[in-house]
């Protein structure tokens, strides 16, 4: 019989996760909530149907540990790809200003004439990626060893 895997059986490894319905997507947006990355880190590629970011991703995997041991919080580079993507359209981001630092608030999807519909990633100070896509394949990977946090603190939402 096989089991659902915890957080916790991911210890140190680097993540690779693959999201192919709602539910699976919002996994993977709760791992990636407060990440940051420069506008110049967004890469559609209309050939391949593929966008991608890289972003700082916090590891809110290890943020009890951290805390439980006393250490700073951590962030890691990861990879955020969509797949099957037909069209790209972006509100509220200055693409190319390698000085505009955007930070990740949700990811998920609007569902349209199935299996398609809206990959949309919410950034903070109201901008948005809205990716048509024509199913639903969403991937994250860790791509670099994880680094504390330049701030060393968790991110603060207001209520």
């Amino acid at each position: 019989m096989s089991e659902d895997a915890r957080f916790e059986d991911g210890g140190e490894r680097p993540l690779n996760l693959g999201a192919f319905d709602a539910q699976d997507l919002a996994v993977l947006s709760a791992l990636v909530q407060d990440a940051v990355f420069p506008a110049t880190e967004i890469k559609w590629q209309p050939g391949l149907r593929r966008l991608g970011l890289l972003l700082n991703r916090l590891r809110w995997e290890d943020v009890e540990a951290a805390q439980k041991r006393g250490r700073p919080v951590e962030r890691v580079q990861s990879l955020l790809v969509i797949d099957n993507v037909l069209g790209v359209a972006s509100q509220g981001i200055a693409r190319g200003d390698a000085d505009v630092v955007l930070s990740v608030l949700s990811v998920t999807f609007e569902v349209g004439e199935a299996p398609g519909g809206h990959v949309v990633l919410t950034l903070a100070g109201d901008g948005a990626l809205r990716a048509e896509v024509e199913a639903l394949e969403v991937s994250l990977r860790d791509v670099t060893r994880p680094y504390v946090a330049p701030s060393g603190k968790l991110p603060e939402h207001g209520e």
